[in-house]
């Protein structure tokens, strides 16, 4: 790391707490390929991949974001080989059993988004026992995107409008941005609903179905660095280049 970088990253993290962004969303990609280039089975990137989420997590914890956003398994994955998919559903249990402790311990509070009824029962305990147990935590949200697409999320948003409209509800006209916000499964995030970085890793160039609405006016990064080597050292270069950048929201 440069010397010039460093004092870059000291100033922004220590000093700018207000370039720091308050809603930071990832799409942990490359794990495959990480596994792959060691000769090994996929599987064993996805294990190594969950090893640098706990890093991120703590990394951004310690920054000050308010939501981590972190997509795990899109309605995409179930086209997967079905042990792989397999594997992947048994991850937030490696993850709660070694990881629980350490959430607890900086204050994370655990919610997800994305369709929980095509999942295992299993993943689906494992996943309320997380919410129950940090549900008290008031630090930062880490917020897991387990089977989810956005464009389903989004034709459900239009059918429950839909509904409401034709039982009377509400009329065409109270349609806005603010109620479809209000119809999205981010919606519990408030005013943190749209993420202010949106980070790629791997050098994929694409959203693949993740957060299209919230994702409108987010800034994006995007690395070759396969996830399972993504560290918080490389985390912070995001946040630091997410601090030179000038949001101006489709103004001058």
């Amino acid at each position: 790391m440069s010397s010039v970088f460093l004092l870059e990253r000291i100033s922004i993290m220590n000093h700018d707490l207000e370039k720091i962004p308050k809603h930071v969303a990832i799409i942990m990609d490359g794990n495959g390929r990480w596994a792959k280039k060691r000769m090994m089975p996929r599987v064993f990137g996805h294990r190594k991949g969950v090893e640098t989420l706990k890093e991120i997590v703590i990394r951004a914890n310690e920054l000050g974001i308010k939501i981590l956003t972190v997509y795990a398994f899109s309605t995409e994955n179930w086209s997967r080989p079905e042990d792989e998919v397999n594997f992947l559903l048994n991850l937030p249990k490696d993850f709660f059993d070694s990881f629980l402790s350490q959430l607890n311990k900086n204050n994370v509070k655990v919610d997800y988004i994305g369709d929980a009824n095509r999942l295992p029962e299993e993943t689906q305990a494992i996943m309320q026992e997380g919410l129950a147990q940090t549900s008290n935590n008031t630090g930062m949200i880490l917020n897991i995107a387990l089977n989810y697409g956005s464009r389903q999320e989004i034709t459900q948003a239009v059918q429950l409008i839909a509904t409401k409209v034709a039982q009377g509800e509400l009329i065409p006209n109270e349609i806005n941005e603010e109620l479809i916000d209000a119809h999205l499964m981010t919606r519990f995030l408030g005013a943190y609903s749209a993420p202010d970085l949106m980070i790629r890793t791997s050098g994929e160039l694409r959203l693949s179905n993740f957060l299209l609405w919230q994702l409108a006016y987010s800034e994006f990064y995007f690395t070759d660095i396969l996830w399972p080597d993504f560290k918080p050292e490389q985390f912070d270069e995001a946040i630091t280049e997410y601090s030179k950048r000038k949001r101006r929201f489709g103004k001058v």
